[in-house]
C-alpha cells in the first residue's frame, strides 16, 4: 500500500523554520510535496492572484523533498500544486499548512494566510489542517508541538475529516511545563481593536501604519482563547460556508421586501427573492 501523500504549504515563505519543522513531521508519515510562498504572505486571508502572472520555481533547499517556491498566496500555492504540479496524476490525501509564526485563534482565522491554504484543500475535497505556534519569534521554539502534529494529521490520515471541514490548530508557545494535552474548541468571541499611526515621509506625503490591540469578549472555557492561556492545544473544526444559516428564517419573516406566494410557510424553500429569477 503507497504511503499518503502529503501536500505542505505556509505562509511565512518556504524558508521559515516553522515549515521545516512541519515537513521533518511529515516525512515520518508519508511522501511529501511542498509548494509554498517564495515570500511571507501572512495577513493574506483567501487572497488569490488575478490579473498577474505567478511564477513557480522549483527549490532544493529540502533534502529529499520535492520542493516549489510560488510568487503567489498561500491559496494560489494550494491552486497550483493539485492542478499545475499534481495534474493529472494523484492527488493529496492530506493537506497541511504552517507550521506559523503567531496565534491563527479566534477571528485571526479570517486573516490567516495559513489557514487560507488548509481551507483551500477543503474546498478541493481534501481533509485539510493549518498548525499555528503562539510565538511570532523568528527562531521559536517549535520542538514540543511535533507530538501534537503527528498525533493529530494521524488521526485525519485514519479517520479523515467532514467533507468541507478544516482544523484550525494552535499550539502555545514553549513553557518550562509541558502541554496539559488537547481541546476541541471553537472559535472564542474576540477581535482586533486597530489604531492607525499616522505619519508623514521627507515629501510631507502622510501614510499610516496600523496598529492596535487583540481584545477577548469571551469568557467561556470551551474557546480556543481560553485553551492556549491554559497551556492546550486547541483544534477548532472551520468550513468555508459562511452563510449565517440561523438568520436566513428571521429575515425571511420580518423582512417587507419579500415577495411571498399565497401559500407561503415558514420553511425557507418556500421564500423567494423577486429579483433573483431576473
Amino acid at each position: 500500500m503507497p504511503r499518503p501523500l502529503i501536500l505542505v504549504s505556509n505562509d511565512d515563505g518556504i524558508t521559515s523554520k516553522g515549515i521545516l519543522t512541519l515537513i521533518n513531521v511529515m516525512r515520518e508519515l508519508g511522501d511529501v510535496l511542498v509548494v509554498a510562498p517564495d515570500s511571507p504572505q501572512s495577513g493574506m486571508g483567501h487572497a488569490i492572484t488575478v490579473g498577474e502572472s505567478l511564477r513557480l520555481e522549483e527549490n532544493l533547499i529540502f533534502k529529499g523533498v520535492k520542493a516549489y517556491q510560488c510568487s503567489g498566496t498561500p491559496a494560489d500555492c494550494v491552486k497550483m500544486a493539485r492542478h499545475f504540479v499534481l495534474k493529472d496524476q494523484r492527488q493529496p490525501d492530506v493537506v497541511v499548512s504552517g507550521i506559523n509564526h503567531g496565534s491563527n485563534t479566534s477571528i485571526s482565522v479570517l486573516y490567516s494566510g495559513t489557514m487560507s491554504a488548509a481551507i483551500e484543500g477543503a474546498i478541493e475535497g481534501t481533509p485539510a489542517i493549518g498548525f499555528s505556534l503562539c510565538d511570532y519569534a523568528h527562531d521559536a521554539d517549535f520542538s514540543h508541538t511535533e507530538e501534537y502534529i503527528r498525533k493529530i494529521t494521524k488521526q485525519v490520515l485514519e479517520k479523515g475529516l467532514p467533507k468541507g471541514v478544516a482544523l484550525n490548530v494552535n499550539f502555545p508557545p514553549k513553557q518550562d511545563q509541558p502541554i496539559k494535552g488537547v481541546r476541541i474548541c471553537r472559535q472564542a468571541n474576540a477581535k482586533w481593536v486597530e489604531e492607525f499611526d499616522q505619519r508623514f515621509d521627507p515629501n510631507g506625503r502622510r501614510y499610516f501604519w496600523m496598529a492596535g490591540k487583540f481584545v477577548n469578549f469571551d469568557k467561556g472555557e470551551d474557546n480556543d482563547e481560553w485553551a492556549i492561556a491554559n497551556n492546550y492545544v486547541s483544534v477548532v473544526p472551520c468550513q468555508f460556508d459562511l452563510t449565517a444559516h440561523q438568520a436566513i428564517p428571521i429575515l425571511n419573516e420580518d423582512w417587507d421586501i419579500l415577495e411571498r406566494p399565497a401559500s407561503a410557510q415558514t420553511e425557507v424553500s418556500e421564500y423567494r427573492n423577486p429579483g433573483a429569477e431576473g
